[in-house]
């Protein structure tokens, strides 16, 4: 394999990649997911570009600003996160439902983040434990409700809280029962953001071995709280189990949610990797301002309307 300048950038940094006409056909990089346009590079006699297009599995989180119409606007999915505050369950559920139907409207592609505030699957008090399993379950019959079949929660952990000892097991115990009486069709997807490395989800879903359970890999979290961690790194220590991806940016400090270009993260390298090595992941931009992040993916290639 190798890369090439595109649109004034080094290639790893964009959605191009470029192969040999005599073993084009040896690669994989191109499914049914992952949408390839072969065009001529010109840089180099006997090679020819490909743009991974990752439009057909990319969403755009309804937390950033004008999410709907941007979804809209150009042709990628919604991730509904009415619901993410657990009271939009029930007691502010018809604002809420009501918010979620007109965002969906001419939109075919979601996924659906779960409540998470106090909400975890080690809960040492029992009824605690009740109340994640009950929101977790009210938020099932929801999106449900709503033809979606992908929901995203976060892991619960809570370091100085919850030692790695009990999570896990409690984590693992927690995760198999709720699966019991899910369809076969659905997924859910773990998202790290307390986490300072990639182990532990890792072994939880290794553990409760269920095609349904997958983790969401979120670089922004990882960047604050495993600093030790390269994104890439920690990228492929979970691609073997990825369901999802958050893509938003930072400066290593505070969860800012910034635009995919504005921090010291190395989001183009991220999706070109996990594009190649994992063609079912999906991904959604948790920017708040989602226009320029889509306008970014543009410029790198990895958006074409």
């Amino acid at each position: 394999m190798v890369w090439v300048k595109s649109l004034a950038e080094k290639a790893p940094e964009s959605g191009r990649r470029a192969f040999d006409r005599r073993t084009i056909k040896q690669q994989s990089v191109c499914t049914a997911q992952t949408d390839c346009r072969f065009v001529p590079n010109r840089l180099s006699r006997g090679m020819i570009t490909i743009i991974i297009n990752i439009s057909n599995r990319l969403h755009i989180s309804t937390t950033s600003d004008n999410a709907a119409q941007l979804a809209r606007d150009n042709n990628i999915g919604l991730e509904i996160t009415e619901f993410c505050t657990a009271w939009n369950l029930d007691t502010y559920f018809e604002q809420s439902d009501k918010a979620a139907r007109k965002n969906m409207q001419n939109i075919n592609r979601f996924t659906f983040h779960a409540p998470f505030n106090e909400l975890t699957p080690a809960a040492i008090d029992p009824l605690i434990l009740d109340i994640t399993r009950k929101r977790y379950n009210q938020a099932f019959d929801i999106m449900q409700g709503y033809g979606i079949n992908k929901m995203i929660a976060h892991s619960g952990y809570m370091p100085h809280v919850y030692y790695e000892q009990w999570f896990i097991p409690k984590s693992i115990s927690f995760w198999k029962d709720f699966l019991k009486d899910k369809p076969d069709d659905f997924q859910l997807c773990l998202e790290n953001v307390l986490e300072d490395s990639p182990h532990m989800l890792v072994e939880i879903v290794k553990e409760v071995d269920d095609k349904r359970l997958k983790i969401c890999f979120d670089p922004a979290h990882s960047g604050i709280m495993g600093k030790d961690i390269p994104a890439l790194d920690w990228a492929k220590q979970v691609l073997p189990y990825l369901g999802h991806v958050h893509i938003h940016n930072n400066y290593g400090e505070f969860d800012t949610h910034n635009a995919l270009n504005d921090g010291i993260i190395d989001i183009a390298s991220l999706i070109a990797l996990i594009a190649k090595e994992n063609p079912y992941a999906t991904f959604s931009i948790e920017s708040i301002d989602a226009k320029s992040s889509i306008t970014w993916l543009k410029e790198k290639g990895f958006v074409i309307n």
